[in-house]
This record gives C-alpha cells, structure tokens and sequence, in this order.
C-alpha cells in the first residue's frame, strides 16, 4: 500500500504515519512546518520530507490513499492536486476506522479524562496479555508510538476527540470511528469555534450514543457512563435504544493514608494506587468497565492499575523532595482546573498549594467563554493565571483586559501576561510544606518545568 499524507508533521498525523509504516506500508509525506518531536520522531523513521512545503507533482495515480490532516486548507495544493486526480482521501479518524472496521472498537469519548481512560485500558490488557491496537492522544510509558496498527489484533481502543474530522469533513472526530463500546468521560462546554452554544456541544454526544454498533451478531453494543456528570447522565438517560447495554460508574470506595490513595474493593481487598485524584477514579472506573467488557476479571484489573503511573503531562510528578512536590498537567478546561485542583488538595491536605494557568487554547481565551471558569481555583492558596497576548494574536482574537480575566476567575486571582514575571514571583516563595501545580495545554511561552523544579525545590 502507497499512503500519502497531506500536514504529516501534526501530533496526531505523524503517528498514524509511523505506524504505517512500521505494519509494512509505502508511506510518504509533506507539510509546511514540522515541530519535535514530530521531526525527531519521523526522522528515525525515515519518513521526514526533504524539504517541507507542497508537492502536487508527488501526487500520482501510484498512490492507494491520501490521509488528509486538520492542519492543511481546503485550498491545498496537494489536496487539489489529489481531487483531481479521483485519488481515495482519508481524513486521519477515516484512516483509522478503515484499519478497525473488522475488529472490537472501544471509543472513549468527553470533554475531559479521554486521554487518561485509554492509556488505563491499554495499560491493562497489556497486563493481561491482551493484544490490542489503539490510538491515544499523549506518549504512554511501554509504548513506542502513540498509534498501533496490526492484523492479528482484535480489539482497538481510540481516544475519541469532538473536534472536526478535516477541512473537508465537518463532523466530529468520534463520529467517525461507529464504536462497539462506547465511553463518555464527562461533558462541559469547548471548541467554541465550532460548537457556538453548549447545547450543540451537548447534542454531538447523544449523536455518539446513536453510532453505537453491535459488539457481535450475539452481543449488544455498549455505552460506559459517567453517572456522577450531571449533563452526562442526561443524555445517556435521554437515549432510548433498547439494542445496547448501557454501564453508569460513579467514584469508587478509596482512602487517602500518608498521601497514597487506596482503593478498596467491596471484599475488603485495598489496592496501592500511583495516580490520584477524585477524577482518576472516575477514569479507572471507566477503564475497569471497558476491560470487563474484554474478558478481563477485577483482580486482575486491580493488579495492573496499580502499577499505572498516569498519562504524559496527565497530573504528571517533575520532582518531590520531603516537603515539596512540582506537578505538571494538561488541564485547561473548567472542568479540569476544578479536578485537578481538588486531587491535588485532597493528596495533601497540609500544604499550601500554588496553582498556576495558562489561557491557551481558542476557547479559553475568549470573553464569553471566560465566565466558565469562575469559581474554578478555589481549593488553591495561591493562584495565578498566565495568557500571552501573542497567542491572542495568533488565534486571530481581540486582546484581553488582564481586570477581565481576574473578574472571570474571581477568587483572588492574579494574572500575569509575562511569565517571566510570573515564575520571579514563584521563586520567592518559600517551598517548605507546598505544592506547586503548573496546568495548560501549552507551556507557558518557553517555561523549562524541569529546571523550575530544580530551583524551587
């Protein structure tokens, strides 16, 4: 198989790609920009382009198929080029169905926790010796790449995002891959710039129950509900299909002791846990449904997750000392500041905790959107919230007031525009008995989390 890809230096593209290529297939590629690790990565691989930028003369009837990336226009080059010539084009979650259409797909879906509830599921049934594909959102420690494709495998289990499939397929990605067992993490209100009310954003979950398919000729397709998500168990209570199972989870019985989180089973049994956190144990209940689903009992189950260290940037340790912890996270979302906030202040209830955010994506650094995070940072002693005007620039918005966001996030929050600023006010503080807690999507304009920790702590 010859396979081209249109943007292959994307996070999401460059994996597939590679996982193309290691499963035995002709693959090329283009993109006008590409970034580490994406470069690094394709490059030992030998699949980073000569020279970046379009090449419609590389698009021949040679090639069996084009996976198209969100990061090209519509008006590309090689796109056209490929239309022209009645080329077969993918977009990425096409691909990925094409590859899964004959076996067992479980697609987690929601606003938060996606990422997490895969990589426990896959982190399990590599435990249990359980051979399955998958596509994951984040680097998970054992795998190599973030894609795996195989013929022998009969299960893949996907990170279902909501964002659009391409620039030519409007429809939400998890749309695409028509689940077996189908998992909704939590629903609140994102990509603005695509859903303009949260009853639009709401509606493309219960369009995903409605692709749920049979597991076999024999077994009912599956939906794993949060059912301690409000708006969550709405829609899955709304739905009406009496040909699927539906499995609500809520937080299972756990105790905190010496900042390590047990989990206890109903027999008593108590179970060592390397991750924490009230949402973590939402997501592990997820996980533990979907792998019973697979055959995988619930001491075995517990077995495994108690070895699972967490995703990449996923609530993730950069250093501890005695007294001391630096934590890193992907959070973002109101949803997820408030999670990660509590988990961090219900593992160590006698420590000060300082909280910082960064307003990073195109949601969050909205005027309307911004009202969603009122109230959010609470449960932290010290909070601090970053957004650059240059990003504002970037995403083509208007600038924002730095009065405006402290009144949206209320709760005496203080907001830097410079984050070098920021991190000369953290390294005044004294770090005996505190917590530091760095969440966003992105990284601060620069900021090295690893040489922060070192100088704190």
């Amino acid at each position: 198989m010859n396979v081209h890809f249109i943007a292959i230096g994307g996070a999401a593209m460059h994996n597939l790609a590679i996982a193309l290529h290691l499963k035995g297939y002709n693959v090329t590629g283009s993109d006008d920009e590409i970034f580490d690790p994406a470069k690094s990565r394709l490059a030992k691989y030998g699949l980073l382009p000569k020279e970046e930028g379009w090449h419609p003369e590389r698009i021949t009837n040679d090639l069996d198929a084009i996976v198209l990336g969100m990061h090209a226009r519509i008006d590309n080059p090689e796109l056209l080029r490929a239309q022209e010539l009645g080329l077969r084009i993918y977009s990425y979650p096409e691909y990925l169905y094409e590859q899964s259409k004959d076996k067992t797909r479980v697609v987690i879906g929601g606003s938060h926790g996606k990422t997490t509830t895969t990589a426990m599921i896959l982190h399990v049934l590599a435990h249990a010796g359980i051979e399955a594909d998958y596509m994951v959102g984040a680097q998970l420690e054992g795998f190599e790449v973030m894609v795996r494709l195989s013929e022998t495998s009969k299960v893949m289990v996907i990170e279902g995002d909501e964002y659009l499939t391409s620039p030519i397929d409007r429809r939400p990605k998890f749309h695409v891959y028509k689940p077996n067992i189908a998992v909704i993490t939590g629903i609140e209100w994102d990509h603005i710039n695509v859903f303009p009310t949260f009853d639009i954003y709401k509606d493309q979950f219960a369009q995903f129950i409605n692709l749920i398919q049979p597991i076999s000729a024999d077994r009912q397709g599956t939906l794993v509900y949060c059912a301690d998500d409000a708006v969550v168990r709405e829609v899955a209570e709304a739905n009406n299909r009496a040909d699927i199972v539906k499995m609500p989870y809520d937080v299972p019985k756990y105790e905190v002791v010496d900042g390590i989180t047990y989990l206890i089973a109903d027999d008593g049994r108590r179970t060592p846990l390397r991750v924490f956190g009230r949402h973590n144990l939402l997501n592990l209940t997820a996980a533990r449904y979907v792998c019973r689903s697979l055959g995988v009992n619930d001491e075995l189950f517990d077995e495994a997750i108690s070895t699972f260290g967490g995703a990449s940037k996923r609530l993730e340790l950069v250093k501890k000392s005695d007294c001391c912890a630096v934590y890193k996270d992907f959070a973002h979302a109101p949803s997820k500041l408030r999670a990660t906030i509590h988990a961090m202040r219900e593992q160590y209830p006698d420590r000060k905790l300082v909280a910082c955010m960064e307003l990073h994506t195109f949601s969050s650094l909205t005027q309307e959107f911004l009202k969603q995070y009122h109230g959010t940072m609470t449960k932290a002693d010290v909070r601090y919230v970053y957004f650059s005007q240059h990003a504002l620039q970037l995403k083509k918005l208007p600038p924002l007031d730095p009065a405006d966001v402290q009144a949206a996030f209320g709760d005496g929050v203080q907001v830097f525009t410079d984050s070098k600023v920021m991190v000369a006010e953290l390294k005044k503080m004294r770090w005996s008995d505190a917590n530091l807690l760095m969440m966003s999507s992105g990284n601060f304009d620069g900021i090295d989390f690893a040489k922060l920790a070192d100088e704190l702590i």
